[in-house]
Formats: C-alpha cells, structure tokens, sequence
C-alpha cells in the first residue's frame, strides 16, 4: 500500500505545560501597537461603524417603503 493508506498512529498530543510555553513564546513575537495608534484604529473602526450603520439604515427605509409603495400599505403610520 502507499503512504496514502489508512495509519494507526495516534496524533502526538503536548502537555498544558508545553503548550502554555508555547503560546508565551508566540506572544511575545506579537508587535503591540502604540498608544497613538490604538487611538487612530479606534478612531476609524468608530467612524467606519458609523458609515456602514448609516448606509444600512438608509437602505432599509428605502426598501421597507418600497415594499409598502408596491404591496398597497400605508407607508404614514
């Protein structure tokens, strides 16, 4: 049979201990940003939400007074 083939071995797992030493390591690799730029991100992803809601809002007014225009309700109440 090729290495393709169905194998009996068992994923090797690693202790909580390693694990933990593990993620250690990779976060300190992490680049944390500045205070500066976390303001600046925090800044754009408020008014980016702020866009995208208004766009929506606008969409679903339009459609929703589509909807009554063309089904025969009263759009007023």
């Amino acid at each position: 049979m090729t290495d393709n083939a169905v194998r009996d071995d068992k994923p090797v797992r690693t202790s909580p201990v390693t694990f933990y030493r593990q993620v250690v390591a990779e976060l300190r690799k992490v680049v944390w940003p500045t205070q500066d730029q976390l303001v600046t991100y925090f800044f754009v992803v408020m008014v980016f939400v702020l866009v995208m809601m208004a766009i929506i809002s606008a969409l679903d007014l339009g459609l929703g007074r589509l909807a009554f225009a063309v089904f025969g309700g009263n759009a007023d109440q």
